[in-house]
């Protein structure tokens, strides 16, 4: 709580206010983010095993595996979130199993999951990005914002 907020709060709210921090359960923040790290990394090792097979099986290199790569993730986190399974691995690792490409499958794969009741059009198509519309608005403008910067920088900076 700020302390303009403290300022404002009678001395038994103070007193509350105290005795909660107090009994309040330490977070454990550390091991929240120790998990977040090996299951991201996890997640990103199944990534880079799977770029591996596609090189040396199906005659891609290095820069054009990356594609089918995505691909072939984002349906193995469509294909948890279905069964469940990736639910549970996002209660376990949190941020960790969020951040990479399968978090984001995950966040519309459970929204239409959860709204396929309503119908296909209203319930699963419009409700399908409710989740990932901010992820797909904000990295839209990043991207958008970069290339603004980078073409600038190439104008005038002669890079």
């Amino acid at each position: 709580m700020s302390d303009q907020k403290k300022k404002n709060l009678t001395p038994v709210q103070q007193e509350y206010q105290s005795l909660a921090k107090k009994r309040e359960i330490k977070r454990p923040v550390m091991k929240n983010c120790i998990k977040a790290f090996l299951v991201g990394g996890f997640i990103c090792f199944i990534g880079q095993f799977i770029q591996t097979f596609y090189v040396h099986f199906f005659e891609f290199n290095e820069r054009t595996a990356g594609n089918p790569t995505v691909a072939t993730m984002i349906f193995i986190a469509v294909l948890l979130t279905g069964f469940g399974v990736y639910d549970r691995i996002g209660q376990f690792a949190g941020a960790g199993s969020a951040v990479p490409v399968t978090g984001f499958a995950n966040s519309v794969a459970s929204a239409a999951i959860e709204h396929r009741s309503e119908g296909y059009v209203l319930g699963v198509g419009g409700n399908m990005f409710k989740l990932a519309g901010s992820v797909i608005v904000f990295g839209t403008f990043a991207a958008f914002v970069v290339a603004i910067i980078k073409t600038i920088l190439i104008q005038w900076g002669g890079l």
